[in-house]
């Protein structure tokens, strides 16, 4: 019989009363391998009055004790890495490589949660005016709820938002991905193991419809989300409008520029490894190159010779190279990207349609496809595929270049390849990205820099990770004190602040 899994509230698992649930399958054998609820609204409301009523207890554990948890967890994680990558491979479909990977992530923002006693200090200054001192805290605010996609079951929902929400003091409720919510489950149990007391972490999945809720109930202090621009848009509108904070991290159509200077194989490989890795499904892919058009025939021959080298297999193979794509729906998703784009004319070089491996035929593996000859009208080229597609733009020069990659509407991450650090400075420069690369595929920093996407990216002001993230979950209060001596205490003295404010 199918495993039934089940929803958290306040330190308990739970069955739905729904009766509904969502079939999670093996991505390498196309299996269903469990279940996950539909939680009514009624669930998801208990879930965050389970994290309202923890919040008062947790707000007011010392930071120092709240830190003891991340501690522990960070160990846990570790001890437990092997076991989390091969559940998180199975039911996602990346490769065990890049499934460790993902972990090892999410224990990366553990670590920057274990130095909350630092990263939470406010600022001080004495006699800001005769006798006044003003210091400034960041506080906890109340109860934040996390929505995230189904790609990253570990770094995005147990490292970009748990870890610095519960550490600052806050209580959370995670709206975990519905195809894929076993790895975020298996590491609310590993939170317990930690010591965090029930209810300051909480979990359900459900539809679009109960999670609506998060975005409207007054108990909800901030919302976290990572997806599509459509629903980022409307999850910040509607959330903001409820007097919420929000980050909503969104699609990308991450673009590189090849300078005619770069190494032609150095830089070959590390674009398939950003274009093909995660089998394209991540937001920080590298699904689209502006080529300089004097090397773009060699360094499309020497992509296309190298991609075929990669080994498809089952996820959770330690000799996988890439994996397959998360679920039957997705796989028919990009196979459409793929028609479309041969029918808005962009020349396929390598097609990976068709693909199977020897014992896993049902399962949902494509191999690295490229297109070539892309032009700026065509929507292939600059909408989000999130599949194992890379599309190559020539253009003229530099300018050129920076010019094509700037018009897009997404702008999370960009990467020029050249030996000139006069490029390289100018692209730093004038690029509009949120990351961006020197000879690197993959632009993003480690977790004490912000994951910092622009444009139709990101919907917010404060993204996750780093200052911005300490910020996003804690509110600034600042204390001005002054303490009276023998005059003031007669009456005879007002003070500087005072005196200033009445003749005001």
């Amino acid at each position: 019989m199918t495993k039934r899994l089940k929803y958290l509230v306040g330190g308990e698992w739970k069955d739905t009363a729904s009766g509904v649930y969502y079939e999670i399958t093996n991505s390498s054998t196309g299996e269903v391998m469990a279940e996950a609820p539909r939680c009514t609204l009624e669930e998801v409301d208990a879930a965050v009055e389970a994290a309202a009523a923890a919040f008062p207890a947790w707000r007011d554990t010392p930071i120092t004790k709240r830190v003891q948890v991340m501690f522990a967890l960070k160990g846990l994680m570790e001890e437990n890495l092997h076991d989390v990558a091969m559940l998180l491979a199975t039911e996602m479909g990346k490769s065990y490589t890049e499934a460790r990977g993902d972990v090892l992530k999410a224990i990366e923002v553990v670590e920057l949660a274990c130095a909350a006693p630092v990263t939470m200090m406010g600022d001080s200054l004495m006699n800001v005016a005769t006798g006044y001192d003003t210091v400034t805290f960041r506080e906890p605010m109340g109860v934040f709820a996390g929505i995230v996609p189904w790609n990253f079951p570990a770094m995005i929902p147990m490292g970009w938002m748990m870890p610095l929400a519960i550490v600052t003091g806050n209580t959370f409720v995670l709206k975990a991905a519905s195809y894929v919510p076993q790895t975020a489950m298996k590491m609310a149990e590993l939170l317990h193991e930690a010591g965090l007391p029930p209810g300051v972490f909480n979990l359900v999945t459900c539809s679009r419809h109960e999670a609506e809720r998060l975005l409207e109930h007054p108990k909800v202090q901030g919302v976290s989300f990572v997806g599509s621009t459509a629903v980022g848009r409307h999850i910040y509108a509607t959330a903001a409008a409820n007097g919420k904070r929000v980050q909503a991290l969104t699609e990308a159509k991450n673009h590189a520029l090849v300078m005619h200077d770069a190494p032609i194989r150095a830089t070959a490989q590390r674009i398939i490894n950003s274009a093909f890795g995660c089998a394209g499904e991540r937001c920080m892919a590298l699904p689209a190159i502006a080529v300089e058009e004097s090397i773009a025939d060699e360094l499309v021959a020497t992509i296309t010779e190298l991609a075929q080298e990669r080994k498809l297999g089952p996820a959770y193979d330690e000799m996988t190279d890439m994996g397959p794509l998360v679920n039957a729906e997705h796989f028919e998703f990009v196979n459409n990207w793929i028609e479309k784009s041969v029918e808005e004319g962009a020349v396929p070089v390598l097609d990976g349609r068709g693909v199977t491996v020897e014992g896993f035929e049902d399962g949902f593996f494509m191999g690295p496809t490229v297109f070539d000859h892309v032009t700026p009208e065509m929507s292939c080229g600059n909408q989000e595929v999130f599949g194992p597609v890379l599309y190559v733009k020539r253009v003229a020069n530099f300018d050129e270049g920076v010019e094509l990659i700037n018009s897009s509407e997404f702008a999370n991450g960009a990467s020029i390849f050249t030996q000139s650090g006069h490029y390289a400075r100018e692209f730093a420069r004038r690029i509009d990205a949120g990351m961006v690369g020197v000879n690197v595929g993959i632009p993003v920093p480690i977790s004490v820099f912000p994951f910092s996407g622009h444009k139709n990216s990101f919907f917010g002001d404060l993204h996750v990770m780093g200052r911005d993230g300490v910020m996003f979950y804690t509110e600034t209060k600042a204390v001005t004190s002054f303490w009276f001596d023998e005059e003031a205490l007669k009456g005879e003295k007002v003070g500087t602040w005072e005196g200033t404010i009445s003749r005001s």
